[in-house]
């Protein structure tokens, strides 16, 4: 009888660990699905077993195979293109390392700049210094091949990223130099070449130039660098801050330059989070007042940081804005960069100026408004553009309006490549020593752009301007 109640009992506690464990197992597998639900959301989703199905069925019948990373990468790509928001991208593998790199104060290379011509590639310019110019590249050489590979027919991309590399490592160049038959070859070392992004120059009575072309992660220190380099030279009176076509960039740059500029403890800007949830006040931590008189040069295209800095240097330093309104890009993006490289650049949040002004799609509105010469706004003329006596259509048009300005014209019956337009294009070939073809080829719409440029460098009404307004707060 013993030994019955003792099997029971013994039967029971082993009944009762095995309904245990069942109840932990279904416990713990509960517990898993909801973290899972809780740690990837998007597996709720019922939308998600279609992604699903999609995703085995490429792998298992598509007919030329596909790769998961690259099913994963458009996939990503895909979600962040359906918000239609033009700021907010994914950018995989290698173009994710192109975006950060684009934002760092150097890239690894020889320190060429190059352009495409005639369906070749011409050095255009040389980085002082740099391994291109101490190797013995000159300006006007066309390269031929890279590592040993003739480059006929690679993109302008394709060529830049054969030639950047890794720093301290070499790349071989075969290249052809006008007036001589034979190839030369050089090999040059990799190293770290600097991206500028500020220039500056004094104009008249001490009034500083300086322009910002985009804000990268060195440009707060070029830009005192500028500046010291033109106090070195003459007393600064005045300055003229050109941010025209200024694209934006980050966000801290354009601080640490605020902070410059702007009296302490003036607001700079706020930025405003999602369901303003969240509002951040940036405040001016000057060190050194700033008592030189600042004027801002925008147009359409300065848009972002650019606006961020206009906007505060007008609202709380009392800087005049002089030029066009600007493009209105009020939004703000933070990115995260993954182990392999791609990016998530996503709009987060949105600005207001010092005074409370939402500037997007809005814009800075100047102080003073100041159109640039009409000629500024031809469209240019697209590298491989070949016209001819018989051509027609808005190139031709945009052509002869190029020649007229330059003291060529009239060109011919407008839109239409005539004997007039022919005519127009010799004299212009044979005055600037170019081959005299009467067609208009890549090497004489490069001309035609340099001397439009050095004609605005003569005309621009909207720097004019603001010299005349820095003179007058003098």
């Amino acid at each position: 009888m013993k030994t019955f109640a003792t099997a029971a009992a013994k039967q029971r506690f082993l009944t009762l660990c095995f309904l245990g464990s069942i109840l932990f197992l279904a416990a713990g597998f509960a517990l898993g699905l909801l973290w899972m639900g809780y740690r990837y959301p998007m597996l709720g989703e019922p939308a998600f077993q279609q992604f699903t199905v999609s995703y085995n069925k490429i792998m298992n019948d598509y007919l030329e195979g596909a790769e998961p990373k690259q099913l994963i990468n458009g996939a990503a790509e895909g979600m962040v293109a359906s918000l239609d928001d033009p700021y907010s991208r994914y950018l995989p593998e290698e173009k994710g390392d192109a975006y950060t790199q684009s934002y760092e104060g150097e890239i690894y290379g020889i320190g060429a700049e190059i352009r495409e011509e005639e369906g070749e590639y011409v050095i255009s310019g040389l980085t002082k210094g740099a391994p291109a110019e101490r190797g013995g590249l000159l300006p006007g050489d066309t390269i031929i091949a890279v590592d040993g590979k003739e480059i006929a027919g690679k993109s302008f991309q394709e060529l830049l990223g054969i030639i950047r590399g890794e720093e301290g490592t070499s790349v071989s160049l075969q290249i052809r130099r006008p007036g001589q038959s034979e190839l030369i070859a050089l090999t040059l070392k990799r190293e770290a070449i600097p991206i500028h992004t500020v220039t500056g120059e004094m104009l008249e009575d001490g009034i500083a130039h300086v322009t910002i072309s985009r804000f990268a992660e060195k440009t707060a220190e070029e830009f005192e660098s500028v500046l010291k380099e033109l106090r070195d030279k003459a007393e600064i009176k005045g300055l003229l801050l050109d941010m025209r076509s200024n694209p934006g960039g980050l966000l801290q740059s354009t601080l640490k330059i605020a902070n410059t500029l702007i009296p302490k403890d003036k607001v700079i800007l706020n930025v405003v989070y999602k369901n303003e949830r969240q509002t951040i006040t940036y405040k001016s931590q000057q060190e050194k007042e700033w008592s030189v008189p600042v004027a801002v040069l925008v147009n359409g295209q300065s848009a972002s940081a650019s606006e961020v800095l206009t906007a505060a240097l007008k609202e709380s330093a009392g800087a005049s804005v002089i030029g066009e309104k600007t493009y209105g890009k009020g939004v703000v993006q933070a990115f995260n960069q993954f182990d392999d490289g791609s990016v998530l650049s996503l709009t987060e949040a949105q600005w207001k100026t010092p005074g409370g002004t939402w500037i997007n799609k809005e814009g800075v509105m100047p102080d003073y408004a100041v159109e640039l010469p009409a000629y500024t706004n031809l469209r240019p003329l697209a590298i491989g553009t070949d016209m001819a006596a018989g051509s027609y259509g808005e190139d031709v048009k945009t052509l002869q309006q190029m020649l007229k300005e330059l003291g060529y014209g009239p060109a011919g019956q407008e839109g239409l490549f005539d004997e007039r337009t022919e005519a127009a294009v010799r004299a212009f070939q044979k005055a600037e020593k170019l081959e005299v073809t009467g067609e208009f080829n890549d090497k004489t719409g490069y001309r035609l752009l340099e001397l439009l440029r050095e004609k605005l460098h003569r005309e621009d009404s909207q720097l004019l301007k603001g010299l005349e307004v820095l003179k007058g707060k003098g």
